[in-house]
C-alpha cells in the first residue's frame, strides 16, 4: 500500500477506536467504593449485658464518604473585625445523616425465656451537610 492510502485508513479507523474505546465496558464493572457521601450496610450486635446474655443482630447503615470543602483568603472586613489574625476562611462539609428510621432488633435469650424488642436507628439517606461538632 501506498503512505497516501495508510494515511487515510488511520483517519477513519482511528476515530471509531477511540468511540469503541469509551464505550467499552470496562470501567462499568468496577466494584469499589462509590466517591461522594452515601449509605454503608453494616451488622449491629445488642447484648443485654457485658456477657451476652440476651442478643439481637439487625443491619442497619451509616453515612460515609466525603464532601469537598475549600479554603481561601478571608476578605477585608474579615480580617479588619479579627484584627488582621484571620487570614484564611474555610468552608466544611461533612457526610451527614439527613433521613433515619427506626428498625426493631428483637433480643434472643437462652433457653427461650423471653424475647425483647429494642428500637434503634439507621440512616436511609445522606448528603453533604455543613460539619458540626455536636455530630462528631
Amino acid at each position: 500500500m501506498s503512505p497516501c492510502v495508510t494515511s487515510h485508513l488511520c483517519l477513519l479507523v482511528l476515530p471509531v477506536m477511540s468511540v469503541l474505546l469509551f464505550l467499552s465496558p470496562i470501567g462499568w464493572s468496577y466494584d469499589g467504593p462509590v466517591p461522594g457521601c452515601h449509605l454503608y450496610p453494616f451488622n449491629v450486635t445488642i447484648r443485654s449485658d457485658r456477657r451476652g446474655t440476651c442478643r439481637g443482630t439487625h443491619l442497619v447503615h451509616a453515612c460515609v464518604g466525603y464532601c469537598e470543602s475549600s479554603a481561601f483568603p478571608s476578605r477585608y472586613s474579615v480580617l479588619a473585625a479579627s484584627n488582621f489574625t484571620h487570614n484564611i476562611t474555610s468552608t466544611s462539609r461533612c457526610c451527614t445523616i439527613s433521613k433515619e428510621a427506626k428498625v426493631k432488633v428483637r433480643l434472643d435469650c437462652p433457653r427461650g425465656r423471653r424475647h425483647d424488642d429494642i428500637e434503634i436507628l439507621t440512616a436511609t439517606e445522606c448528603r453533604c451537610d455543613m460539619c458540626r461538632k455536636s455530630r462528631y
